[in-house]
């Protein structure tokens, strides 16, 4: 699978990259990171929906490999690193794992649903009225990438899935401008 173009109209530098380093050091002297710390170095807070603290969540869940509760620093290098300069590939495999909730290996609806949900409706939290058919969505990704019928999808037909449907890919990559609101949350610092 050869590396797609990404839409961004500006790119994280090494020096926003060294930003996130220093703000590891700063807010987690211990050399780990909780949850809560997570969401907050994101922008996680009591404002935030309930969509966007279950989403970080998952993605919480997904970059600690060791299952520990929580991310020591070369975990987070790793996430920081896959998020904002990963290749599509390897940006697949990891949503993947963030669909994939209860790490069986195989995503069944209720899992792709869940995500979905949550994905779209960061995607208009700028306007909310925009319809979407959650159920529709995952009807569509399961009848075009569940090869067997089995109502799961392995990580095979989830890669294929992406890599022969672009409508499939945009929903299943869970980009949704990470590098544009990074550096957006930069701007922001006093």
């Amino acid at each position: 699978m050869g590396q797609r173009p990404s839409n961004l109209d500006k790119e994280v530098t090494l020096q926003h990259m060294q930003g996130l380093y220093l703000k590891f050091a700063t807010d987690c002297p211990s050399g780990n990171l909780h949850l809560h710390e997570f969401k907050k170095i994101f922008g996680i807070n009591s404002k935030s929906t309930e969509e966007e603290s279950a989403f970080m969540d998952n993605v919480f869940r997904s970059f600690d490999t060791n299952h520990d509760g929580h991310l020591d620093f070369m975990e987070y290098v790793a996430a920081i690193h896959l998020v904002l300069r990963g290749k599509l590939e390897d940006k697949l495999r990891w949503s993947f794992k963030v669909y994939d909730r209860n790490g069986n290996g195989c995503l069944d609806k209720q899992e792709v649903r869940h995500i979905v949900k949550i994905i779209t409706k960061i995607k208009t939290r700028d306007d909310p009225d925009v319809p979407v058919d959650v159920d529709g969505i995952c009807d569509r990704i399961f009848d075009s990438v569940d090869k067997n019928k089995d109502s799961q999808i392995t990580l095979e037909e989830f890669m294929e899935g992406a890599e022969k449907d672009p409508w499939v890919l945009e929903q299943l990559k869970l980009d949704i401008g990470p590098c544009d609101w990074f550096i957006d949350q930069n701007e922001k610092k006093p």
